[in-house]
């Protein structure tokens, strides 16, 4: 599986935007996917999670009731809605597929896609 995130970009403290992962090579539906950062400094850290079906997710609480993952096997495509971001969710995002269940432990993904810097001012 071949994984291509985008929608990073530099925005304002309150403001939204939406992350896109589009996977090649495999079939997406068999996988569950999740979604990463990584801060300046810091370790890489667990966003949010999302089984093959879609139905099932899970968020991290730094996170929770502001971002919302969503998968689109039809295209493809993994999303991360965030709303109402903030300077601490300055980071580069990871998007990564897990031939398993997903869960908050990087090691669980079996491939990752390349990474976009989301910027929050404040």
């Amino acid at each position: 599986v071949q994984l291509q995130a985008s929608g990073g970009g530099l925005v304002q403290a309150g403001d939204s935007l939406r992350l896109s992962c589009a996977a090649s090579g495999r079939t997406f539906t068999n996988y569950g996917m999740g979604w990463f950062r990584q801060a300046p400094g810091k370790e890489r850290e667990y966003v949010a999670g999302i089984r093959w079906g879609g139905r099932w997710t899970q968020y991290a609480n730094s996170v929770k009731g502001r971002f919302t993952i969503s998968k689109d096997n039809a295209k493809n495509t993994l999303y991360l809605q965030m709303n109402n971001l903030n300077a601490e969710d300055t980071a580069v995002y990871y998007c990564a597929a897990s031939a398993g269940i997903p869960d908050p432990r990087s090691e669980s993904y079996d491939y990752w896609g390349q990474g976009t810097q989301v910027t929050v001012s404040s």
